[in-house]
């Protein structure tokens, strides 16, 4: 496919992280919702001649379905902080992940400005989750950034105990069926 592509998936914008974060989202969604192991699953993507996906999509993918699944627990802790109205095994499957994905970014791969992380996410929230998935994913990483040291101040690794309280005014979550 031109670009490198997966069948199915619309990318409006051709960027190699914009790519492998939608990537990133559609494989642990996989592994959410098929129960296929996430080693199955990046095989597939770089031995599947009839998918394509370029080298460096491929890299980037990687990084950011190992490091979620490597920090999961510490993760999850962060949205279970930020949102605890709302349980992180209860939320849409594709929030869930994009909140991960956006997360890790914030907490691990600091080369990533801070508010791509979070408009990346929102957009990709808004194409691929319910009708108010972008508002949930930019209630709930708001309130993820205001615990966080500007990215200068990042220390190497963050603890989910820097994740402030929820506010009152965090939209409510899609569910599964929206």
């Amino acid at each position: 496919m031109p670009g490198g592509n997966r069948p199915g998936v619309t990318v409006e914008r051709q960027g190699t992280r914009h790519q492998s974060r939608v990537l990133a989202m559609q494989y642990l969604f996989e592994c959410d919702v098929a129960s296929h192991t996430l080693d199955e699953i990046l095989e597939r993507m770089v031995t599947d001649e009839d998918e394509p996906v370029l080298p460096q999509v491929a890299v980037h993918t990687k990084r950011l379905t190992t490091g979620v699944v490597a920090h999961l627990a510490e993760i999850d802790a962060v949205i279970g902080k930020a949102a605890p109205a709302f349980p992180v095994d209860q939320l849409a499957s594709i929030d869930r992940n994009v909140l991960r994905i956006a997360i890790y970014e914030l907490l691990y791969e600091h080369n990533v400005p801070q508010k791509a992380a979070i408009n990346e996410a929102i957009e990709i929230a808004k194409h691929y989750g319910g009708p108010s998935s972008g508002k949930f994913i930019n209630g709930v990483l708001g309130t993820i950034m205001r615990g966080l040291p500007e990215r200068g101040d990042t220390p190497p690794q963050q603890t989910p105990e820097a994740v402030p309280d929820s506010t009152e005014d965090d939209a409510p979550p899609p569910t599964e069926a929206e």
